[in-house]
């Protein structure tokens, strides 16, 4: 393996007789003046003779074809192996054409690619195309993995790409991103799984409910699954969490409120004037409709009418309140304004919002625990707004006191996790989430709050936290529009990122600000699964079965069963089983049996016979 051609001091073309080359495998170039430099394959081509095909132009300049010729390559009867490679660090002058390449052993790699040992950081994957590297890898960093490959477990045979979480505290926040069926949400599973083996607080917010591990993969052994049993805990919005009245502030009730639906200035200052610090959901919510229903009867005579007309003191009581919440409100708060704010409460207290409170996650947390919220997307929007502030906020009073030398409650550094993240701080437009998400992107490193965000769609993602992204796990992506995103936000490469159509599903380029570079990966097989990944068609097919099961075992101890006998039959099961079944129905579900072959129908002058 030679250097050829027209050298920079950024990338050379390299040409070889014998070995072809592997597009992001090292290579190290024994320049005679500058010394050992390392390079990474970005573009590999084979030339053959039996292929008729101008090499000029369409392989490499003429530069590197004459190198070839003149170093002893006869390139009209060999098979060429050319690949073009961009040097990590670049050289002080070009590379001196002719210099040998050889393959690097693991120590001279082992700093560029081993950021952390494999039980302090997160074992997410290998190092595509290093196996020839791995023979004098040391112990420690064999038999981590298993990756899944071609429908079955394959052992590790390249070095393992180790996350250094602690890097996060200089390079934060991590974004997954890739289009349908890429491995994205199978990746975002594996950095979770490796989050609760190290005990880092963690929230999710699981609007698909699929980020269960409870549930192993078929490929794996059932106690494999068991050491995440007591790390990480489910919780529903309005089943199993939710927001204590009693401790909102009233910006805490304008965001839950905007999230239900968008307040207007009228609406805000409502909330201002009308909510009192600790009032319960009841006391608020008979306040604004006091003041409506004195509204309603639009002047103080009328209400002064309905007092003098109560028929009893309970009722004077309520109107002559009315009438106060009246004077001292009615200049201030629109009627429209107060109508407003009664249906977005209300609407949250009907989604079980205020039914709960916050403490099981905070308690998970503190013992480091993975804390699973779910609901749906605009449910997790609302109660993420108040979540997120309440918990950053502790956290970051916690760390001021310790700056300031005075006394708060110790809350511990969490991590926020979020599949689709672009709904959660949209471009273009504003969300209740999305000011807590873009404040902790800009200030919770400070304060060790971190987020990993995933999504589909990168270019619809707020493009203030995409910036702040230090990290880029780039699954396939097809779409031209997410591509160029990539590109302006990552060190990613105009060969890879032409390659990103055409990644295979778990094969990812990871661009980590830490190390430099981008790295090609495969992540590793995940060992829980999610409750989701039943075929549906597998599912229609089987719950069919099922039925047809359940319907035979039924009529087994009837047959055979004649046509003019049907409704002595049906009758007769209704009294067993409690089903009861159409005459019409009866007859379509034994014709679908006689279809399906499991029983036979005889046809006589009279009707028909089914055994």
């Amino acid at each position: 393996m030679k250097v050829v051609g027209i050298t920079t001091q950024q990338e050379v073309y390299v040409g070889s007789r014998d070995r072809n080359f592997r597009i992001n495998e090292f290579l190290i170039i024994s320049d005679p003046y500058q010394g050992d430099l390392m390079g990474e394959v970005v573009e590999a081509k084979t030339y053959n003779r039996y292929i008729p095909l101008s090499i000029h132009g369409d392989l490499a300049d003429s530069s590197v074809i004459e190198s070839l010729k003149a170093i002893g390559y006869n390139i009209e009867e060999d098979t060429i192996y050319i690949a073009k490679i961009r040097l990590l660090n670049e050289a002080l002058y070009p590379i001196e054409t002719g210099s040998d390449i050889r393959i690097p052993s693991f120590q001279e790699v082992k700093d560029l690619m081993v950021q952390s040992r494999a039980e302090e950081g997160l074992v997410l994957g290998v190092i595509k195309n290093t196996d020839q590297m791995v023979e004098d890898m040391e112990e420690q960093y064999k038999d981590l993995l298993y990756t899944f490959e071609e429908g079955k477990l394959m052992e590790q045979r390249d070095i393992p790409y180790i996350f250094n979480i602690r890097d996060m505290h200089q390079y934060p926040h991590i974004g997954v991103f890739g289009g349908s069926g890429s491995g994205k949400s199978f990746g975002l599973r594996v950095i979770l799984e490796e989050l609760m083996k190290l005990s880092i607080p963690t929230i999710v917010l699981d609007p698909h409910f699929e980020m269960d591990f409870s549930e192993t993969e078929s490929y794996m052994t059932e106690e494999m699954a068991k050491i995440y049993e007591d790390k990480f805990k489910c919780l529903q919005v309005g089943f199993h969490t939710g927001v204590r009245f009693e401790d909102l502030s009233a910006q805490d009730i304008k965001n839950l409120l905007d999230a239900s639906g968008t307040l207007t200035d009228s609406m805000s200052n409502v909330v201002d004037i009308l909510f009192k610090r600790n009032d319960s959901y009841n006391s608020f919510s008979n306040r604004l409709k006091m003041l409506t229903e004195a509204q309603e009867e639009g002047s103080l005579d009328r209400i002064d009418a309905r007092i003098a007309d109560a028929t009893s003191d309970l009722e004077r009581e309520g109107w002559q309140k009315r009438k106060e919440i009246y004077l001292s409100y009615d200049k201030t708060c629109p009627y429209s304004s107060v109508r407003g704010i009664i249906w977005r409460l209300h609407r949250l207290n009907n989604e079980g919002i205020f039914s709960k409170d916050i403490k099981p996650i905070e308690e998970g947390l503190h013992m480091g625990k993975l804390i699973v919220i779910q609901g749906s997307t605009r449910i997790l929007q609302v109660f993420s707004t108040y979540l997120l502030n309440n918990l950053y906020r502790k956290r970051r009073d916690y760390k001021d006191a310790l700056y300031k030398q005075t006394t708060a409650d110790y809350f511990p550094p969490f991590i926020i996790v979020t599949d689709e993240a672009h709904n959660f701080a949209p471009k273009g437009y504003d969300s209740p989430s999305k000011s807590i998400l873009k404040e902790i992107s800009q200030e919770g490193r400070k304060y060790g709050s971190f987020l990993i965000l995933a999504t589909q769609r990168p270019t619809l993602l707020d493009e203030t936290i995409t910036a702040q992204l230090n990290t880029k796990f780039i699954f396939r992506t097809v779409r031209a529009s997410d591509i160029q995103t990539i590109k302006e936000e990552t060190d990613i490469t105009e060969e890879e990122s032409r390659r990103l159509p055409y990644l295979r599903t778990g094969d990812v380029f990871i661009s980590q600000a830490s190390m430099g570079r981008t790295i090609f990966s495969r992540i590793r097989a995940a060992i829980t699964t999610s409750p989701h990944t039943e075929n549906p068609f597998d599912e229609l097919k089987n719950k069919v079965e099922e039925e047809d099961g359940k319907f035979l075992e039924i009529i087994k101890d009837k047959l055979p069963i004649n046509g003019n006998d049907f409704l002595n039959v049906i009758k007769e099961i209704e009294e067993e089983t409690g089903l009861t079944y159409p005459i019409k129905f009866f007859e379509e579900k034994l014709d679908y049996l006689v279809e399906k072959g499991h029983i036979k129908k005889e046809k006589t002058p009279f009707f028909n016979v089914y055994r």
